[in-house]
This record gives C-alpha cells, structure tokens and sequence, in this order.
C-alpha cells in the first residue's frame, strides 16, 4: 500500500477568487482546454493547480456540484486501501469507477469528505 498524491479539492462560491490567489502564489495552473470546455456563457469554469503528481482543485458551484471540501489521496490500490481501513474499524463506502478511477469515499473526525483513489487499468480497446 502506497499514497501517491494528496488532492485538495473544493467547491465553493470563492472558487474564481481561490483561484487569483493560487495564481498570485505562481502554483502551476494545468491547461483544462483539452479535458473540459469552458462555460457558454464566458463564466469562471474551475481551475487545477499543480504539484508533481499533487493538485489543487477548485469549481464554482452549480448543477450537480454542491459547495463542500474534499481531500482525494490518490493510492497505488485502493481496495487494498479499503480492506486495511475496514480491518482498523473505518467503514469506506464504494467503489465507484469514474474519470478513470477506482474511488472509495469516507467521512473524517469532523465530517470532512475524504476520498481514496486508484486509477483505474487502462483499456486495450
């Protein structure tokens, strides 16, 4: 078992201004051009600031996409990451396979969300 990457992702009404501020900091901001098309209507999409394999995540709110905070910690196998937490008395929910991940989710001491994820084997088709 082994965490790869720790992702902070959140959800919120400050989501364009969070991003300025990690902007001003000069965190590396990835390109989401390819991966999501911007809003119709010119309005801030969500940004991805990143580090090595790490990232930050921040998205407006809108349908679908509730204000909240997550912490992602990306793992080389997350049913191995599951089955170790259900053995220490923790109860993860999942999985669920999305944006090419194995996910498992599970609330921490004072209700923040917190995720564990493994990618997902890549297809041969």
């Amino acid at each position: 078992m082994k965490v790869l990457a720790l992702r902070f992702c959140t959800v919120s009404p400050e989501a364009q201004s969070l991003a300025g501020f990690f902007n001003s900091l000069g965190i590396p901001q990835m390109d989401l051009s390819g991966v999501l098309p911007p809003p119709e209507d010119g309005s801030f999409g969500g940004a991805i600031f990143t580090a090595n394999e790490s990232w930050i995540e921040v998205w407006p709110e809108g349908p679908g996409m509730g204000a909240g905070t997550m912490l992602q910690i990306v793992v080389d196998n997350s049913d191995e990451f599951a089955a170790h937490a259900k053995k220490n008395g923790l109860n993860p929910e999942g999985p669920m396979d999305a944006h090419g991940e194995h996910i498992y989710f599970i609330k921490a001491p004072g209700g923040m969300q917190v995720a564990f994820q493994s990618a997902l084997p890549k297809s041969d088709a």
